[in-house]
């Protein structure tokens, strides 16, 4: 039947309804993304947990009070009195934000004093501060790059990292984790007269093992690209006074650029870029995610400016974060666990069946230990982990704890027999081909 309008004029019939239904509904996915539910109805969900108070190595979660095993704490200062009370202090003084960016009304001498002691530290002409480390990743590359240039990437580098590699104008050109062979490869194939830049973590945040600084930087400056080191798990951790690899290969002249993170050493959150003054002044003033993010909380800028003058101080931190690295690597070694290429405070326990380490990971809570499982993303498929990191701070009494419950708990769940197992470790190295050699008067902690 031809419909009409009551003017009389023809009105194109209806379709039928069925052909205005969207094919599927946006919000589909996530209805059917049931991943955490079916965690959490067997009980072994492990993320999310309410941590409700923090007492050094230990912290009070779900009503029990667990060895903390899971945090990058490395050196204890996140709830170091004199930390807390300096970001009190900042608090007082500036008040609780700045409701503005640092561009334009968020800029605070506290700031610009950070700055000028981040400079300082790490040796170079200029730091600029960010709200997180992701976002100094971020805005570092997403700034630099223009079309036809080019970011070469370890395969294993961190999340912020590879995003803001997606993110920037360069083509990315992955290479082979921690292999100068790899980069060189890369690099011969690309175009002379093109920008290029080699990113990497100085210590990898799942292998817990070092960039081998010297020869990729050799690679780099021999084809003219520029090289920039995430120091984030190395601050504090390794070279001389805290400042991280590149310092303790005596490399650091030749890293353009160190990105660093106030959430792991330095016990408190944001991150950091440092460089030559041109550099931070252009990334100053082309970076997105600084300009249009409001500037860091002036209670950041307190403690951060404490925990790196007690970072310094106190030499004792590292010292005894070292003895206990190296008691760790050891004792899980000694007791059959594979640990993989980790010289660090990070130590990884190797799994293999992703929801095994889910059942680890809870076993371990209701033991008294507070750590997480690394599944797929964040390592390859098949090779899921127990992630655990070490502090200053942890007694021995409590590293006892944690290794008794991991023998304890590999026994019951028949880790080292399972199949999954036996096939990642096999595709795992154990131990760094290439281990780093101290140098007499720089890194003296490995």
């Amino acid at each position: 039947m031809k419909i009409v309008s009551i003017t009389g004029e023809d009105v194109i019939p209806p379709l039928a309804s069925s052909l205005w239904k969207p094919k599927s509904d946006l919000f589909d996915k996530c209805a059917a993304y049931d991943e955490p539910a079916r965690a959490r109805a067997l009980g072994i969900y492990p993320f999310f947990r309410p941590i409700e108070e923090m007492d050094g190595a230990e912290v009070l979660c779900e009503g029990k009070r667990v060895i903390m095993v899971g945090a990058n704490n490395y050196l204890g200062l996140a709830n170091d009195p004199r930390v807390v009370e300096a970001a009190i202090a900042a608090t007082r003084k500036y008040g609780l934000g700045c409701t503005g960016s640092r561009f334009l009304s968020g800029n605070l001498m506290i700031h610009e004093q950070l700055e000028e002691s981040l400079a300082a530290y790490m040796e170079k002409e200029a730091s600029l501060l960010f709200s997180t480390g992701y976002f100094a990743n971020q805005g570092a590359l997403t700034s630099l790059f223009e079309d036809g240039d080019y970011i070469l990437c370890d395969k294993e580098n961190h999340a912020s990292l590879i995003d803001g590699c997606r993110m920037s104008a360069a083509k990315i050109i992955p290479f082979s984790h921690n292999s100068p062979d790899s980069l060189r490869r890369r690099l011969a194939r690309l175009p002379a007269e093109a920008g290029k830049m080699v990113v990497i973590d100085g210590v990898f945040s799942m292998s817990g093992d070092i960039a081998r600084l010297p020869e990729l930087m050799a690679v780099a400056k021999e084809f003219g690209a520029k090289f920039y080191v995430d120091e984030a798990h190395a601050l504090g951790v390794i070279g001389p006074d805290g400042r991280g690899t590149a310092h303790h290969f005596g490399k650091a002249n030749d890293a353009d650029l160190i990105m660093g993170t106030f959430s792991k050493s330095l016990g408190c959150m944001g991150g950091f870029l440092a460089g030559d003054e041109d550099v931070i002044q252009y990334i100053r003033h082309k970076a997105r995610c600084f300009i249009f993010t409001a500037s860091p909380p002036p209670a950041v800028a307190g403690g951060v400016l404490r925990s790196l003058q007690i970072m310094q101080e106190e030499q004792w931190r590292m010292v005894k974060l070292w003895e206990n690295t190296h008691r760790m690597h050891k004792e899980f070694r000694s007791r059959g666990f594979h640990i993989g290429t980790t010289e660090t405070p990070v130590v990884p326990i190797l799994v293999g069946d992703e929801q095994k380490a889910f059942f680890f990971a809870q076993k371990l809570f209701d033991n008294g230990v507070f750590a997480t499982p690394a599944i797929y993303p964040a390592v390859r498929r098949g090779q899921a982990i127990i992630r655990t990191s070490y502090m200053a701070t942890h007694t021995p009494e409590q590293l006892d704890h944690v290794l008794e419950a991991f023998e304890r708990i590999a026994c019951e769940l028949r880790i080292f027999e399972d199949d999954a197992y036996q096939r990642a470790a096999r595709e795992i190295p154990q131990r760094h081909p290439h281990p780093p050699v101290p140098k007499p008067g720089r890194s003296a902690a490995i």
